[in-house]
């Protein structure tokens, strides 16, 4: 049996969605992950959240039954260090909107913390934080106005969590964008590719996977950084969001968890225009019959979804059929019943 994780010799995972859900461990995260390491594949976290440094990241992935090494570790916090380091001189005064993380990390690169404006800071460097509140924010609207560099470790709307998505650093990034109407001169974290491009080279890895939860951040950067990519569904992108897709964020593989990585990889074929549909039909139908022989599969007959099966092959191919221009149609009982768990109008 051929599966998804065999073409690969470094899977980069996210880790908010991914591997765990604030701090509680998503269900079989630990135990793909120790397999991966069994087997001798190498694996790298990076994540947006600034909220933690490397360290603190692999100490917590090690007490949920994750073991994680810091220099395994790439967060937006440390990348965002170092990019304000190489652009400012030694000790520059920052002004840090965020968690202790983001300000240890910019002490580290050899800069000055400071929290007010009154201080003219070089630069404000905003990441995640949960204490972050108006006046601090008011102090960086200020320094940004007199003329500070502003740099975002990422841009997430939403964090996953087990109550469902809470506001994240991009609603905090958007205060500010607000409030000064215009954009961050830099932002770090995914979508941009430097962590997925720094992980790889840290490995030595020539044909990477990355794994992520997001369309927006995890796929994009992926895709900009010419990295084939896996959603998992088990954390802020879901179904719709995937048909929704546009080009940039349309991810190489689906799968339901992590568990995915050790079957049959379900490839979707990314396309657009005339022809892809009828392409992606079959390398999908392909992947479906290679669950095994006999296993039921999927296919779009007069326009609609319809036969029965595993639910990853059945999203890829209505995928393919819907970025062809398809409508998402259900033709079966099986794929009602899976439009109702999608929340996809039948």
């Amino acid at each position: 049996m051929t599966r998804l994780v065999d073409g690969y010799d470094l899977v980069i995972f996210d880790l908010d969605g991914v591997v765990y859900l604030i701090d509680e461990p998503i269900a079989g995260a630990a135990d793909a992950i120790g397999r991966l390491r069994a087997e001798g594949t190498a694996v790298a976290y990076a994540t947006n959240n600034a909220s933690r440094r490397a360290v603190d990241v692999a100490a917590a992935l090690t007490g949920m039954g994750v073991p994680a090494a810091a220099d395994e570790v790439l967060t937006s916090a440390g990348a965002a260090a170092a990019r304000l380091a190489e652009r400012l001189p030694a000790g520059a005064p920052v002004l840090v909107v965020g968690a202790e993380a983001l300000r240890a990390e910019v002490r580290d690169a050899g800069l000055t913390v400071v929290e007010r404006a009154g201080d003219e800071p070089a630069a404000v460097v905003q990441g995640f934080g949960p204490e972050v509140g108006w006046k601090l924010l008011s102090e960086a609207a200020l320094a940004v106005r007199a003329g500070a560099l502003w740099v975002a470790t990422n841009t997430d709307r939403t964090l996953p969590s087990p109550r469902g998505p809470l506001p994240g650093n991009g609603s905090l990034v958007a205060v500010l964008r607000t409030a000064l109407d215009r954009e961050p001169d830099l932002v770090v974290g995914k979508p941009a590719p430097a962590l997925f491009e720094t992980a790889a080279r840290l490995a030595q890895a020539r044909r990477p996977l990355a794994v992520g939860d997001r369309l927006d951040t995890d796929i994009e950067g992926a895709v900009g950084a010419g990295v084939d990519s896996l959603l998992v569904l088990t954390g802020v992108s879901g179904p719709a969001e995937l048909l929704a897709a546009p080009p940039a964020q349309r991810p190489t593989y689906v799968a339901e968890d992590l568990t995915g990585l050790f079957e049959p990889p379900v490839r979707l074929d990314k396309g657009v225009g005339k022809g892809a549909e009828k392409g992606a039909g079959k390398g999908v139908e392909k992947g479906a019959e290679a669950q095994g022989k006999g296993e039921k599969s999927w296919r779009i007959e007069n326009g609609a979804l319809t036969g029965d099966g595993k639910p990853a092959p059945a999203l890829a191919l209505l995928a393919a059929h819907v970025w062809a221009g398809g409508k998402a149609r259900a033709g079966s009982d099986a794929a009602a019943k899976l439009f109702s768990q999608w929340k996809l109008n039948a």
